[in-house]
């Protein structure tokens, strides 16, 4: 079977065929709406495949978390898909759960917001509006230092990411949660506003 560029609707039917679990869903959704809009303010050419990219880059966490990284590759070259996305999915376990280095711009920013979404994620569930519209930099910054918070959170990644990417970290904050916004509503983060 020759290799075939998966559609984004192909792309969430295998999504929802590997998982069920609505929290895992909304972050595929909210991973998939800021790598669109990092590849909108980064100029890159090929937003559907970063959006995509996004969407799946869980596909095998419910079912396999112990192969979490691994089995992803083995689904995904079933379904045809083209090496480098199925690569650029792998990179963002680097160091935990792959030995996939994150070289492409599209990985270095997966493996940078794929936590981060998780801080600001629980940063706008505990603020009065339960929203990310009117979240700022600077909320997420101070949860960021209490290490408590959003422990499950590891922000040595993130670091880690920011400086691959030769990126500000209050720069990189506010556009991923640029990104989140424009979904607000289909991740649950649109609360009361």
């Amino acid at each position: 079977m020759g290799t075939t560029f998966p559609t984004r609707e192909q792309a969430f039917e295998l999504l929802k065929k590997y998982n069920s679990d609505e929290a895992l869903i909304r972050h595929a959704l909210t991973v998939e709406a800021v790598m669109r809009h990092f590849a909108e303010i980064l100029n890159e050419p090929d937003k559907e495949k970063w959006g995509i990219i996004g969407l799946v880059h869980d596909l095998d966490y419910e079912k396999y978390p112990d192969k979490h990284c691994q089995k992803v590759r083995e689904i995904l070259t079933e379904e045809g898909w083209p090496e480098d996305y199925i690569r650029a999915i792998q990179s963002h376990g680097w160091g935990i759960c792959s030995d996939v280095e994150p070289v492409e711009r599209m990985e270095k920013v997966l493996y940078t917001i794929d936590e981060l979404t998780g801080l600001i994620t629980a940063t706008a569930l505990l603020r009065p509006s339960k929203s990310v519209l009117d979240l700022e930099v600077k909320s997420v910054n101070k949860k960021w230092k209490q290490k408590n918070f959003a422990a499950g959170v590891n922000r040595e990644i993130i670091e880690k990411g920011i400086e691959m990417l030769g990126l500000e970290r209050d720069y990189v904050i506010q556009e991923t949660i640029n990104g989140m916004r424009k979904v607000a509503d289909e991740i649950g983060l649109k609360g009361n506003l």
